[in-house]
């Protein structure tokens, strides 16, 4: 608990927690008022409803890592002001306009959503360093693990009790007065920066220096290798395509086997987590107890607190794919349960280690990736996140349409099971490749 303490005490770092608390308040709402502003002010469909939503986060899978990438290239006030000012006019303007045009403008929220994500993580990761770090990560997945508590209860309450429109708006002004508290605290995401601390280069950055410079050089040296057909062929669509593809592949040194193993696991931790989330819900339905739910949410999320608590004070690091193994083998289970208190119990043990694997990809991906390219990095790896959030949900519907809520835990574990293995494999492919490939380039230098 020292080490808790000693982050806390540091106004810089407490501050950033924070803010990134509140900052991620109204996003956490925001897809259950848009659904009930649809179903139960306009009358819309649950089907059309959910399209809504799926264009938003489309909007957000494509738009983290290019906000991220602004961060990393224009720094983070400029990079902030769109989001800033998009974020009220949309949210404002959507509870006002017909269906036609929630549609283009969810997608367009999704796309200039205040990266507060891929921001505080970055900034974490230069303000803290070693076991604190870990205990930053921690105390930010715990903090994360409130908000999704809190959002969308908040979100029905407001729907039921007061009025979507008044709930949509106010997430417009909340996300932006989000953005404004970044915009002032400024916080660092460069070692370079005030209030850094982390000003030594992590475990791989030299590694990481030396590949992407070779990496870099590989159009020259391909050039060079086959100059003749490329000069020949220099005006020609196929050079340009080559050339355009060598740009792109230069964008991405520093895409590691590791870096996409994180990828993964923040894909299978997102689709394990929702589908989790539906089976409990469509369980308590089946039981005939839905005014449960809170009982089940109590153990489940509180659990996840008390294990990032305990992840955030271990001297060593744990691997995210042993982490998101655990709790996929864990979630299995959950298939036993018959009524409310068996099935808040078994989902405590998968609980405990949702915010430690969420933590510990967080992590790694800080140490993998030189911190130039972070906020591209963690845009991605939210991507990721979204993606596996957007599939878990309607195939974890489908298992239950089909075989039961019972079946889908088992189903959407053994899921997730397969992801771990997809990594792992993709890993060792990926460490061969980029080998191989650097052994070439070194020796056409």
């Amino acid at each position: 608990m020292k080490r808790y303490g000693q982050i806390l005490r540091q106004p810089a770092i407490s501050g950033l927690l924070l803010l990134g608390m509140v900052a991620r308040l109204p996003h956490s709402a925001l897809s259950m008022l848009l659904l009930l502003h649809l179903v139960l002010n306009l009358d819309q469909s649950w089907t059309s409803a959910g399209l809504v939503v799926a264009l938003m986060t489309v909007g957000i899978a494509i738009g983290a890592p290019w906000r991220g990438n602004r961060v990393d290239s224009w720094g983070l006030r400029r990079a902030l002001i769109p989001s800033i000012l998009l974020e009220v006019a949309i949210w404002a303007t959507v509870p006002h306009v017909p269906l036609v045009w929630i549609y283009p403008l969810a997608f367009i929220g999704g796309l200039f959503a205040l990266p507060v994500f891929s921001v505080v993580r970055t900034a974490l990761g230069v303000m803290t360093t070693g076991e604190q770090r870990r205990s930053a990560f921690a105390l930010d997945a715990m903090a994360t693990e409130l908000v999704f508590i809190v959002g969308p209860a908040s979100a029905g309450i407001i729907a039921t009790q007061l009025d979507t429109t008044i709930g949509l708006t106010a997430v417009g002004i909340l996300g932006s007065l989000g953005g404004v508290g970044l915009f002032i605290l400024n916080p660092p995401t460069r070692s370079d920066q005030p209030k850094a601390v982390a000003s030594k280069a992590n475990v791989h950055e030299e590694r990481l220096g030396a590949e992407a410079s070779l990496l870099a050089a590989a159009p020259a040296g391909v050039h060079e290798v086959e100059g003749e057909l490329i000069l020949a062929g220099a005006k020609s669509t196929r050079a340009r395509l080559a050339e355009r593809s060598r740009r792109v592949k230069s964008n991405f040194t520093w895409m590691s086997a590791s870096v996409l193993a994180v990828f993964i696991v923040a894909g299978g931790a997102g689709a394990l987590l929702t589908g989790t989330e539906v089976g409990i819900v469509a369980e308590l339905e089946q039981q005939g107890n839905p005014g449960d739910l809170g009982i089940v949410f109590l153990f489940w999320c509180g659990f996840s607190l008390i294990g990032g608590l305990a992840y955030g004070m271990l001297d060593r690091r744990i691997s995210p794919l042993l982490l998101l193994l655990a709790m996929a083998v864990l979630t299995i289970p959950m298939y036993f349960a018959h009524d409310t208190w068996s099935l808040a119990i078994l989902s405590a043990l998968p609980g405990l280690l949702v915010a430690p694997t969420l933590s510990a990809a967080s992590e790694w991906l800080t140490d993998l990736v030189a911190e130039h390219r972070r906020g591209e990095a963690m845009g991605w790896y939210g991507s990721a996140m979204t993606a596996g959030t957007s599939l878990g949900s309607p195939v974890t519907g489908a298992m239950v349409d089909l075989a039961g809520p019972a079946v889908a835990f088992a189903g959407v574990g053994m899921i997730a099971m397969l992801v771990v293995f997809a990594a792992l494999i993709a890993q060792q492919i990926r460490r061969r490749r980029r080998r191989r490939t650097l052994q070439r380039l070194t020796i056409v230098e």
